[in-house]
């Protein structure tokens, strides 16, 4: 008779062991990170009408300051790629959430635009590796049947928190200042850093995930461990010449676009294009981010549903992305609406399609090369968030020049029709990237 030592797994006998979850627990670290991630670089829409009055920024200036954290964010999804590559996702993580944390608080002891333009360098720059090692993440602790799912689970914090704390948020600015909202969304990342430190382990080092559910991640995921990357030039090039790369950057670049829309420019244009005063908009905020919420999880839901149901990963992750995107373009049905229901009526509906389009990650884990799931989360991110740049910028110089948000509203409407074109047309097949 074997004697098992300490630190010893028994083998699971049928039927008598039942599979942990500890992957769920994981999953709620990356849904709690993205959501405070999105807190930390959105803050800044908040709190733009009072920042512009108090700094002295116009519209045009205002769009500018937006796209700069998308600046350094997008030219280091690449380095970004490569650290997480060679030294792995807890200790990227970690660092990442320490920074962006830091640079977050700044943001309220800023002077004027110089100082202010330095933290959003700063945050975009610490941002970085966020996407790619959530993407990565999900590939280690979850076989493919549920990576939608996952996936959907942890971008939903990304509007969960905007619905959830959109009226305290307005009410700290209107009681304490803008200042008060950096620096607590800043102080809550920096504490989280310690919660991610202790409990994330990967599933070859937990001691909580049973033998039983590392059977069952590793015979359909990628769990166990990956030798450590050395960045090489000659990959980039390959992965930028594959069409899978190129649709999914170009669908998730629109994509993007309405989503960069709502993090950015939405409470102004509540503010100044309808008139509704402040602790209104927070109210008012509400109903897009919370139905955002919604379609981010019905696309994973769905999807995962359509593979077990069909086995095809075209159908089961292009089809709910392409509804999305259709969805998405209803925005400019908003510059007909002439009360402030119908207009909250038809964000809701874009921003509940832009959800759906949050399922583009799960292609980049069904996608990606094997031990290169960093470097192809970087550039994926890299054309998705040139959104990030582009979009502020369009907008802000739109509304300086006209006075309002229509020619906006179309821009990010047809940006929607322009993801269905490519998720359609480029993507191509929906497979495992295979380097030569």
């Amino acid at each position: 008779m074997t004697t098992l030592q300490p630190g010893d797994i028994a083998a699971p006998q049928a039927g008598s062991v039942k599979r942990t979850r500890t992957r769920l627990g994981i999953l709620a670290l990356l849904a709690v990170g993205t959501m405070i991630n999105y807190l930390d670089r959105t803050v800044l829409g908040i709190a733009a009408p009072e920042v512009s009055r108090d700094l002295g920024i116009n519209a045009a200036t205002m769009g500018i300051v937006f796209s700069a954290f998308a600046w350094t964010y997008a030219v280091m999804q690449i380095p970004g790629g490569m650290f997480l590559d060679r030294f792995g996702n807890k200790i990227t993580y970690a660092l990442s959430l320490v920074f962006w944390s830091v640079f977050t608080l700044l943001h309220g002891m800023t002077l004027g635009l110089k100082t202010l333009l330095l933290c959003r360098l700063g945050l975009g720059i610490s941002e970085a590796p966020c996407f790619p090692v959530n993407s990565r993440v999900v590939g280690k602790w979850f076989p493919q049947h549920e990576r939608a799912r996952a996936t959907a689970v942890y971008t939903v914090g990304e509007y969960v928190g905007l619905a959830a704390f959109a009226p305290l948020l307005f009410w700290i600015m209107e009681s304490f200042g803008w200042r008060a909202l950096f620096i607590v969304t800043g102080v809550v990342g920096i504490l989280f850093a310690g919660v991610w430190w202790v409990r994330y382990h990967e599933p070859e080092n937990s001691r909580s995930a049973n033998q039983a559910e590392l059977e069952y991640i590793g015979g359909r995921g990628e769990a166990g461990p990956e030798p450590k990357m050395h960045f090489d030039w000659s990959n980039v090039g390959k992965l930028l010449k594959c069409r899978q790369m190129i649709g999914a950057g170009i669908g998730q670049f629109a994509g993007n676009t309405t989503l960069v829309f709502f993090l950015t420019w939405f409470p102004t244009y509540l503010a100044t294009e309808r008139q509704l005063p402040w602790l209104k908009v927070g109210f008012f905020a509400i109903m897009p981010f919370l139905s955002a919420a919604v379609g981010v999880l019905a696309g994973g839901f769905i999807s995962d549903k359509l593979l077990k149901a069909t086995g095809s990963a075209n159908v089961a992750r292009k089809l709910p992305i392409v509804t999305g995107l259709l969805l998405a373009s209803t925005i400019i049905l908003a510059n007909w609406m002439p009360t402030d229901a119908g207009v909250i009526a038809i964000m809701s509906l874009a921003f509940f399609g832009q959800g759906m389009v949050g399922l583009g990650w799960t292609l980049v884990s069904d996608m990606a090369p094997k031990n290169l799931a960093g470097l192809t989360g970087g550039l994926f991110n890299f054309c998705t968030n040139m959104a990030s740049v582009v979009t502020p910028l369009v907008i802000g110089f739109i509304v300086a020049g006209t006075g309002n948000f229509f020619y906006a509203l179309i821009y990010v409407g047809g940006a929607a029709l322009l993801g269905v074109v490519s998720y359609l047309f480029i993507l191509g097949d929906v497979k495992r990237i295979e380097l030569d």
